[in-house]
């Protein structure tokens, strides 16, 4: 705290850091109801249940623990879990190996290795896992077509993945869904940072959670992609999601943080690509 007194700038400086990364969390971390309740699934769309629930893997843990509260307030008549292997997986599987030293996770699927959780933590399972899928663009494609190979209804589903991907999960969604089909977004966790001894901490703790560097090249990754201009993943760009419009306020969080970590913007990992990414 010291050197702060003494270079109140450099405070200033992780100050405004924090506060634009706070920005692109809460943007990106889309959440349509504030929880997950008949309650409010009620008050908001006029439906005490969906259709589906989907967790999909490339969210830390916590988003095990929002499927399992979720199937306990019966939030939906099915639950799905979707991810084979993608960019995320090896930190999930990290995570898995410390948590259970005795699980075989080398060769499960990140749909495999949240069953395993939700059973052992839980003592629940999902109605079905999709276990194929490596990206964004493939999870929703493969559980469009699973929904329609078991022939479970879906006009009302609600997408949960990490927080950090959930605005892109929503706009492939709705690039892919039917018409009329109703997506309820609901982020696996909300973070929020603030500078804490000199340094980025989160202000609550997530179970699972990213570390902060790597959480924030996530999020960073994120605008590039969702941006749709030439070089972005909609309509005027890959194909890849329905168009995004990003609030002003939003780029301007981006825009601040590219300049101190430009470097922190993740590339797309040739090893998980489809034709539709």
């Amino acid at each position: 705290m010291e050197r702060f007194e003494e270079n109140p700038s450099e405070w200033d400086k992780l100050e405004e850091i924090a506060r634009c990364v706070n920005v692109l969390s809460e943007y990106l971390g889309q959440r349509d109801v504030p929880l997950l309740s008949p309650e409010r699934l009620m008050e908001t769309y006029g439906v005490r249940q969906v259709d589906v629930m989907v967790l999909f893997g490339g969210s830390v843990l916590a988003g095990g623990d929002v499927l399992a509260e979720a199937m306990r307030k019966q939030v939906a008549q099915k639950y799905i879990i979707v991810g084979g292997e993608g960019h995320t997986t090896s930190s999930l599987r990290e995570e898995m190996h410390r948590l259970y030293p005795d699980g075989k996770f080398a060769r499960m699927s990140e749909a495999e290795m949240f069953s395993f959780y939700l059973a052992r933590r839980y003592g629940l399972q999902p109605d079905e896992m999709e276990c194929k899928s490596t990206n964004c663009g493939n999870n929703i494609t493969n559980l469009l077509e699973l929904l329609r190979e078991r022939e479970f209804p879906f006009s009302t589903v609600i997408l949960c993945q990490d927080a950090a991907m959930q605005r892109r999960m929503d706009a492939g969604f709705r690039k892919y869904a039917p018409s009329g089909v109703r997506a309820i977004n609901f982020a696996a966790y909300s973070a929020r940072v603030r500078v804490w001894k000199g340094k980025l901490a989160y202000v609550q703790e997530i179970h699972g959670m990213w570390d902060i560097d790597r959480y924030m090249e996530l999020l960073m990754g994120e605008i590039p992609r969702l941006r749709d201009d030439a070089g972005g993943y909609g309509p005027r760009g890959r194909g890849y999601v329905a168009h995004v419009e990003i609030p002003g306020k939003v780029m301007e969080a981006f825009e601040e943080l590219e300049k101190e970590f430009g470097a922190k913007i993740r590339i797309a990992d040739a090893r998980y690509a489809s034709a539709k990414a």
